[in-house]
């Protein structure tokens, strides 16, 4: 009888359990899988919390209810498959806006990720240079090229267009600059059509073309109780041995797979594994994959990460406009990047004592200073921000939370899909036993990371039925 599979998974957030939950459902009967966790707590950016005796995500809020091709996104399948489909809810307040010009504006119609199709649609907030946005009769793009989003759009449509637009909805997805950010990691969608088309706004046209939507659907999601539901559901589901405060220090082959070094130095335990799925960060996995994997290592090892602050406020007998939220424009002079009203934006929020909660995001990448300020600053700056854009004075919060998360958005230069492919291509050569899992590479979101953490599981899967383990 063949020895089952020993699989180890570095990293407990949403992709390292959705590669365990695949490996539960698609390797061998007897298959053990162990999910190693360096923090006390599963689940990475997904945080459910309490706030004034009442539930709130400290980390990611919501999740989409659709992939790229129309279907059903994947953390949706994995979320039926863990038995929690009645479970989602949806935005009961759908309206956002910008902050623009020191003014609110309800988010204009017909854009993608902030780059318009329909350049009438945006006027009210921004001016777009249309005249720039000529058919030079070929493709924006060359097959295979990769530019900033910035540089794109503002050769295109104008400055106004990225400050106003692509900026604020960039920063609130990636905490990063359009001027900075990879067009065909960030925007995907839009990289393919440009390839094709030869105006930008043709681009986003077919873009949205490409991926019709019934009127009516739902486009976000959450869970009724929280997205820590999901992470526990998920881990329970894996059947997987959950190791906390367990840092995988090093990786080294072993005569049958790996031997992982885990704990601190003079007092490390080792572990065998016949297969490893590395669903953390860049910088660690390329820490780990140095001495094995040299060329993956320097692939994915200077991936850039921003930080970010998440301040929440429950508000007394607050009066909030209807709009789940709004997003902060470049150059409007503000701390905060995005606010959300969650008790206007999620009905199953709401409270009967009229307690408003209120979230606003602090932080960009290139000025993490903000992020040095002590949370009662960045309580005290939100709470006045927030009562300056609103237009009128909030009230004391009864309770207040920072939650400050740390190197977490990761920041995709040009070229990041072809470094990323090129250190998968190595692995798979020299290290099929090892697989890349999560936002480092393959794009924020849950659904792309849950997408993410099952590829690499198929991965391996695949890697140890060909060796014959």
């Amino acid at each position: 009888m063949a020895t089952p599979w020993r699989i180890a998974v570095v990293g407990g957030g949403i992709a390292g359990l959705a590669a365990a939950v695949q490996l539960r459902d698609h390797a061998p009967d007897g298959t053990e899988v162990t999910v190693y966790e360096r923090s006390g707590a599963l689940g990475g950016k997904l945080h459910t919390g309490e706030l004034a005796g009442g539930p709130v995500e400290f980390g990611a809020e919501a999740f989409l209810m659709r992939d790229a091709s129309g279907g059903e996104s994947a953390v949706v399948s994995l979320i039926r498959r863990l038995g929690l489909a009645d479970d989602i809810v949806h935005p009961t307040v759908g309206q956002a806006a910008l902050l623009a010009g020191g003014e609110l504006h309800p988010v204009p119609r017909g854009t993608l990720v902030g780059v318009p199709g329909d350049l009438a649609a945006v006027a009210t907030v921004a001016r777009p240079t249309a005249e720039a946005d000529v058919d030079t009769g070929r493709p924006l793009l060359a097959p295979g090229a990769d530019v900033t989003v910035g540089e794109l759009v503002r050769g295109r449509l104008g400055d106004e267009v990225v400050d106003r637009l692509v900026d604020p909805m960039l920063g609130g997805v990636y905490a990063g600059r359009a001027d900075n950010l990879s067009l065909a990691a960030t925007m995907p969608a839009l990289a393919r059509q440009a390839r094709v088309e030869h105006t930008l706004v043709g681009a986003v046209r077919a873009a949205q073309a490409a991926v019709p939507r019934a009127p009516g659907t739902p486009f976000f999601g959450t869970l009724a109780g929280g997205l820590s539901t999901l992470v526990e559901a998920a881990a329970a589901a894996s059947g997987a041995t959950i190791q906390r405060n367990a840092t995988v220090r090093a990786l080294t082959p072993a005569e049958t797979g790996w031997r992982l070094t885990i704990g601190p130095n003079g007092d490390a335990d080792h572990v065998q594994a016949d297969a490893v799925v590395l669903a953390v960060p860049a910088s660690p996995a390329a820490r780990l994959l140095d001495d094995v994997a040299p060329a993956a290592a320097e692939n994915i090892g200077d991936l850039a990460y921003a930080s970010v602050a998440l301040v929440t406020l429950a508000l007394p007998e607050a009066t909030l406009p209807a709009l789940s939220g709004f997003l902060v424009s470049t150059g409007e002079g503000l701390v905060m990047k995005a606010s959300t009203f969650f008790t206007t934006k999620w009905g199953h929020l709401r409270r009967p004592d009229g307690l408003a909660l209120v979230r606003a995001s602090v932080g960009r990448f290139g000025d993490e200073a903000q992020l040095q300020r002590p949370d009662a600053d960045l309580v005290a700056t939100t709470h006045r921000e927030l009562s300056t854009v609103l237009g009128d004075a909030l009230p004391t919060p009864v309770a207040t939370h920072v939650q400050r998360w740390g190197g977490s958005l990761p920041q995709y230069a040009p070229g990041h899909l072809d470094r990323v492919a090129s250190a998968r291509a190595v692995l798979r050569a020299e290290q099929p036993t090892l697989a890349l899992a999560g936002a480092g590479y393959d794009g924020v979101g849950i659904p792309v990371c849950v997408r993410s953490g099952m590829a690499a599981a198929d991965e391996i899967i695949t890697a140890l039925k060909g060796s014959g383990e």
